[in-house]
């Protein structure tokens, strides 16, 4: 789809959201990582989505994704159409609106936005705040892996390693990728990734926006990452890089992908190849 079929850029501002609510194509979606955050005010219209519905939730990666008649029961409760142009925001950064983006995409329903900032940026604006429990209009939506692209499994990313043209974006603490910290069996990180934190692309000067483009763009080639490159992100669960695949599609990076059995698969293996 292309960008002239979108009601609003990837990223939009919350002035720019605020102009368009009540559009009827318009369905904003508050997932955050605490619920209290939806309760203590939220964009007017807002649905809330409980960011666990957007995981399996079970098994030995209970953060893969859930099965096609969840996610369809999922989006049709959301009354997702065709037609809708989703907005996402949450009240951390990005992170799980960025998974939610992503699972959009990876079903081929490429109409939707990230609010720059989430909730932060939308208060600190002085934007409206509602605290109505909106309850949405259920539809019948049937979800298909249209776009499977946007996601690695971890027998292809095995083949994958050390690929020319091919990086790694692990999005999680210097700690974690170093090795001396994580709930795994085996801890450190995949051979060849480079390690940018999520937290390091959110400008705290400004809200948690994303920082200057051309910035983050510098840094990350200084790391071996550049545009043109098919770039997979992972954190430990495809939570923290859900947002770090949204910065990569704002900065243009047209091979984005995203792992998420993440290192709660591959750090729980014995047969997965571990740098520390």
């Amino acid at each position: 789809m292309s960008s002239e079929d979108n009601l609003l850029p990837l990223i939009v501002e919350p002035q720019g959201l605020a102009d368009l609510l009540g559009h009827e194509d318009i369905l904003v979606i508050d997932v955050p990582l605490k619920a209290q955050s939806y309760t203590d005010g939220h964009v007017p219209g807002a649905i809330f989505l409980d960011h666990r519905r957007l995981l399996k939730g079970d098994g030995p990666v209970p953060n893969e994704l859930p099965e096609l008649d969840e996610l369809s029961e999922l989006f049709s409760s959301l009354g997702l159409t065709r037609d809708t142009h989703v907005v996402a925001y949450d009240d951390e950064g990005g992170g799980w609106a960025g998974r939610l983006l992503w699972t959009l995409e990876l079903i081929g329903h490429g109409r939707y936005s990230y609010l720059n900032g989430g909730i932060h940026a939308w208060r600190d604006d002085g934007q409206p705040l509602s605290r109505d429990d909106v309850t949405p209009t259920p539809s019948d939506y049937r979800a298909e892996i249209l776009n499977p692209r946007v996601a690695i499994d971890r027998l292809e990313l095995t083949e994958r390693l050390g690929g020319e043209h091919f990086a790694i974006w692990d999005a999680r603490s210097a700690d974690e990728f170093d090795g001396k910290k994580g709930d795994n069996q085996h801890l450190g990180h995949l051979p060849g990734a480079v390690n940018m934190e999520w937290t390091l692309a959110m400008d705290r000067e400004r809200s948690l926006r994303l920082r200057d483009y051309a910035e983050l763009i510098t840094e990350l080639q200084a790391m071996g990452i550049t545009p043109d490159m098919e770039v997979v992100t992972h954190c430990q669960s495809h939570h923290r890089s859900g947002f770090t695949w949204l910065v990569g599609k704002a900065l243009g990076f047209d091979n984005i992908r995203a792992y998420p059995g993440s290192w709660k698969e591959w750090g729980n293996r014995d047969d997965t190849p571990i740098e520390a």
